[in-house]
Formats: C-alpha cells, sequence, structure tokens
C-alpha cells in the first residue's frame, strides 16, 4: 500500500514560473524514496507540497496529493495539524538552526510533544531522552539541558531529526538533512536514519543532491530536473539500467556507483 502519492502535480509560485510540472510517482509504505537532482529543479518544493507548507506565493494548481488516501489539499487547517507530526514529520534543511537558542533543547522539545499528546513534562522529558540516546549524541541529558548555541551543527541537526521522529510519523519528510554536516556526521545521520527506518516502519522521502547518499538510502529513486520527474523506479533500475540522459550524467560524476562496490 502507499502511503503518500502523486498524481500529474503542477505548482506555480507568484512569478507564474511553474516549478514543478506534472509529477506522479508513489511512496510505499515503509520505505525509502530519495528525490535527486540539481539546485531548481523542484525537489524542495515536492515535499513542501507533501506537508501542506509551500512557501509564500507557492500554490498547487493542478494534479492530487494523497497521504494515507486522502487528499491533501481537501483538508482543512484541524485535520492537516492533526497530521503533521503523529502522520507526517518534516525535517528541514539546517533545521537545527530553527530551534531557538534562546530556550534549553528540553523546553522546546517538550513543548513540542506536549502540543500533539497529553502527557506530563516528566514523561515528555524522559520520552525526548530516551529519543536523543537512540541517534547515538553522547550525554543525552547535557543535550537536554543546553541551549542550540551551546551545541555543534551535527548535534542540533540530530535533535531535529529526533524531534521529527518522536511521535513515530508513518511518514518522514527530509529536505537535505545532511549537506550541512561534514562526511563524517553525515554518514551517522545517514546509518541513524536508515535505523529509525527499520524500527518504527516509517517510510521516509529524502531530498538530495548527493546521488551516493540516494544509493546509500533509497529503495527508489525519483530523479528531477527544471521541475520535471525525468525517471523513477528501484534504486538497481536507476542506477544500474538508467534510462534518461539526464540520470546518466547524474551518475556519471560518482562513477564508483557503477562498479563492484555497488551496495557494499
Amino acid at each position: 500500500m502507499n502511503i503518500l502519492e502523486l498524481k500529474d502535480v503542477s505548482i506555480t509560485y507568484q512569478n507564474e514560473k511553474e516549478a514543478v510540472k506534472h509529477v506522479s510517482f508513489a511512496v510505499p509504505e515503509g520505505k525509502i524514496v530519495a528525490i535527486v537532482g540539481e539546485s531548481g529543479s523542484g525537489k524542495s518544493t515536492i515535499i513542501r507540497a507533501a506537508i501542506g507548507l509551500l512557501p509564500a506565493g507557492g500554490k498547487q494548481n493542478g494534479g492530487q496529493i494523497l497521504f494515507d488516501g486522502k487528499d491533501m489539499a481537501a483538508m482543512g487547517a484541524e485535520e492537516l495539524r492533526k497530521i503533521r507530526g503523529e502522520g507526517i514529520a518534516m525535517i528541514f534543511q539546517n533545521s537545527g538552526d530553527y530551534l531557538n537558542p534562546r530556550r534549553k533543547v528540553c523546553d522546546q522539545y517538550v513543548e513540542m510533544l506536549r502540543c500533539h499528546q497529553k502527557m506530563p513534562k516528566s514523561q515528555g522529558y524522559e520520552m525526548a531522552k530516551k529519543m536523543l540516546a537512540t541517534l547515538k549524541l553522547p550525554d543525552a541529558k547535557h543535550v537536554m539541558n543546553a541551549y542550540p548555541f551551546q551545541l555543534s551543527g551535527g548535534m542540533k541537526q540530530r535533535v531535529a531529526i529526533a524531534m521529527a521522529m518522536s511521535l513515530h510519523p508513518k511518514l518522514l519528510l527530509a529536505d537535505e538533512p545532511t549537506s550541512a554536516l561534514d562526511v563524517t556526521v553525515q554518514a551517522q545521520v545517514v546509518q541513524q536514519m536508515l535505523d529509525m527506518r527499520d524500527e518504527t516502519g516509517a517510510a521516509v522521502v529524502i531530498v538530495t543532491h548527493n546521488m551516493g547518499v540516494a544509493s546509500r538510502m533509497a529503495d527508489y529513486i525519483a530523479v528531477m530536473q527544471h521541475g520535471r520527474l525525468k525517471e523513477f523506479g528501484t534504486r538497481e533500475q536507476v542506477i544500474l539500467h538508467p534510462q534518461d540522459d539526464y540520470t546518466k550524467k547524474l551518475l556519471a560524476v560518482v562513477p564508483e556507483l557503477r562498479g563492484d562496490t555497488y551496495g557494499a
């Protein structure tokens, strides 16, 4: 069964530029779909539309986005609020920087949990601390009682990932979640997201310009260019047997994906 379906979706902005043009693909339950392509290809616009958070001036002017079989465009504000967090969660690029620097991590984390579920603060605190430990943050208690500016960029990003995963959403959307991290931390975050998928059964849609990350994580790969879906298929189909010339160009800059080390 598909948790997310895009059916002939088109999206424009105020300048009437069509950012997404007639895009269709599906995300099966429990699977990871990577959306790859150059800057401006419409990758981030697609997942923002999927959670109903298009930037100012953005408008879905064609097609349907279905979450769990329900049309997102037909949902009211209250229904969308209930879905966000427990149904769909999102990790923004550099999302750790969205943390309020004047409030401790624990205050923000627990407040988020209590917005979606009725629980005492003490339960929320323990739930948050356990999730941070799951993401291998050293000394979760220290992180909880720190201000964001006291944490490294990688630690803040992992806090944001923990917050997104805490309510065990059916679908996790991740917009370039590792782009601002060093290579070592990137590898850790990718593995942690894979572990969380295996543990919770959540489906994941990750936006990335890095075909290496896509090959490491994804069950399916969607290739975008100039707002259009150029290719969609399983990881093996897209990487080993690409059909579109643009996909072939993306793979050409990561030659090791085509050799014996693929899948290692």
